[in-house]
């Protein structure tokens, strides 16, 4: 009953319209034109004179009086039949930058060119495009959006075409001389355009030569605007909106498949290097909605080669979810250090690099969730070399490890593998050598660095020569200084040590106390902490004249073989 009461309304209305259009009430309509569910009840001498297609149909028709006409497929549908039929009767109707796509190519369809007739409704709508709707950008970008309906007839009559071409120059204008305040309210203009058509206009923007900034702008807004629960604008601050939890599961995936789409047709980064921030939001917004693997991909690769202009904000933006509380997907972080740790860079960037991923691992690191596994991911994914000392690295190791105190002795050395131990600044380093959350392999690193330091700065003093040390002179004092130091560390490790050998020595296992000095060799603490620090040396393959290394630089590290030790 409802259905039928529909058609009802709809063909009474149609019959009250098409009936205002004849010559005269006294003259019946002889044909009836369905188009989808509406009905119209017209003239056949009206129409053949203005429509080929129609005039084609009727007399190729077997039956000479031929009552009903379906047009399937039209483009515009009724509505733009509807002004057609118009046209035909000389019914004035109004033409705008809405509806002339539509016009122009139900004119086609129906074979209302200039071909069959003189002033034809195909010319009066090619007119129009050229004289009005293309004059002005918001004109031609609104014709543009009403052919997403009328593809690929729109495509065929190059209509895409003309309004892409009028956009890009009138945006390459606009960017270059602002006539309207916001400068930049073009951007927001192409918001209403669906990504395949935005990419069209893209390529028209850059072949009338706008610049890199004025395509990465466009880009950036664009996103925003069509994205603005997802994405903050570009003045905006935080971390951006969140958004609704019970947002309809449509919703989802219309934004998941625009995302898609924008991802896909994102310029080149020498056409238009985008804003890494603007990349990493576009991360995570991908990372919310669930998007395809390519499509985070594509955008873990853009941030990698953009990641020395990243700041600590941006990586959290990918960190964590919109409400800024959990983490969300550290996976992608270090699939975007380990990208840019792949590149061929120069010193100076990889080290600001390092300073940033560093600086975010020791934001991320009191988060309770955190495992030491992708703790140790992001950490170590930069090459050893991207660092010129260990110092911030070891900042984050150490936050982390107070933050986690249940770590047992594998899970604390697998946090401190992504440091160096001999590569951190004598004051780190006079640090680590007293920090007790750090395991004892990596303590006796520290100290055996700095013993050999102290031997070939005492060499270096006896002969005359000023010591070599990573920071420069240091006098008297400082040396005095590492000996207190060094003489604490020993008695806390000959306690350690001696509960070693008290635990071997209940399995049966003796161990050998160490040698006397040898007679006619002045014993001094020097050489004392050389004889027995010398067992621990970590350099088992090479000299242990070290008097020449500087702070920072860079020693091949072998994990000894577990043996037995005994300092007396």
């Amino acid at each position: 009953m409802a259905a039928s009461a529909v058609s009802g309304h709809r063909l009474s209305a149609s019959m009250e319209r098409t009936s205002q259009w004849g010559f005269s009430k006294d003259i019946p309509s002889d044909i009836v034109i369905l188009v989808g569910d509406d009905i119209f009840r017209l003239h056949k001498f009206a129409l053949v004179k203005k429509s080929g297609y129609i005039r084609r149909k009727i007399m190729e028709s077997d039956r000479p009086d031929l009552g009903t006409m379906e047009l399937k497929g039209i483009p515009g549908g009724p509505e733009a039949f509807e002004m057609a039929a118009k046209f035909c009767y000389g019914v004035n109707f109004e033409i705008s930058v809405q509806n002339v796509a539509a016009l122009r190519c139900a004119a086609e369809w129906l074979e209302m060119t200039q071909r069959f007739c003189e002033g034809n409704l195909a010319g009066r709508a090619d007119e129009f495009i050229a004289k009005a709707a293309l004059r002005t950008l918001p004109g031609a970008i609104a014709v543009l959006k009403s052919c997403e309906a009328l593809l690929p007839c729109a495509d065929d009559l190059q209509i895409v075409h003309r309004c892409v071409d009028s956009i890009g120059s009138k945006v390459c204008s606009e960017a270059n001389s602002p006539s309207r305040s916001p400068p930049e309210w073009w951007a927001a203009e192409l918001a209403a355009v669906k990504p395949a058509f935005f990419q069209k206009v893209f390529a028209a923007m850059k072949s009338c030569g706008a610049s890199p900034k004025t395509l990465s702008t466009a880009v950036a807004i664009y996103a925003a605007k069509s994205l603005a629960e997802l994405i903050p604008s570009a003045d905006g601050g935080g971390r951006g909106p969140i958004p609704e939890a019970s947002a309809a599961a449509v919703d989802r995936s219309r934004q998941r498949g625009f995302l898609e789409s924008l991802v896909a047709v994102l310029p080149s980064d020498r056409d238009a290097p985008l804003p890494v921030g603007f990349l990493c939001c576009l991360l995570r917004a991908a990372i919310f909605l669930n998007t395809s693997t390519a499509s985070r991909r594509e955008l873990e690769r853009r941030i990698s080669a953009a990641l020395d202009e990243a700041t600590v904000g941006d990586l959290m933006t990918v960190a964590f979810d919109y409400s800024g509380q959990y983490l969300s997907d550290l996976d992608s972080v270090r699939r975007v250090v380990a990208g840019f740790a792949e590149r061929e860079v120069g010193a100076a960037v990889a080290q600001r690099t390092a300073r940033t991923v560093d600086a975010f691992v020791a934001e991320i690191a009191t988060e309770e969730e955190l495992p030491v596994s992708k703790f140790a991911g992001i950490a170590g994914a930069l090459q050893k070399s991207a660092r010129r000392f260990d110092d911030d690295v070891y900042r984050a190791v150490d936050i982390y490890l107070k933050a986690h105190p249940g770590l047992d002795e594998i899970e604390r050395e697998k946090a401190c593998s992504v440091m160096n131990p001999l590569r951190l600044s004598y004051e780190a380093r006079l640090h680590a050598s007293q920090n007790k959350r750090l395991p004892v392999q990596v303590v006796l690193h520290a100290l055996y660095y700095d013993q050999l330091n102290l031997r070939g700065g005492a060499a270096a003093a006896a002969s005359g020569e000023a010591p070599a040390c990573g920071r420069g002179q240091r006098g008297e004092d400082a040396l005095a200084k590492e000996n207190e130091a060094l003489r604490s560390e020993l008695a806390r490790m000959r306690l350690y040590l001696s509960d070693v050998q008290s635990t071997q020595g209940s399995k049966g296992k003796a161990v050998a106390p160490a040698a006397a000095p040898t007679a006619g060799k002045k014993t001094t603490f020097l050489s004392s902490v050389s004889k027995k620090l010398g067992k621990l040396n970590p350099f088992r393959h090479g000299t242990k004249d070290t008097s020449n290394i500087e702070d920072g630089d860079r020693v091949d590290l072998a994990r000894p073989r577990r043996r037995r030790f005994s300092i007396s």
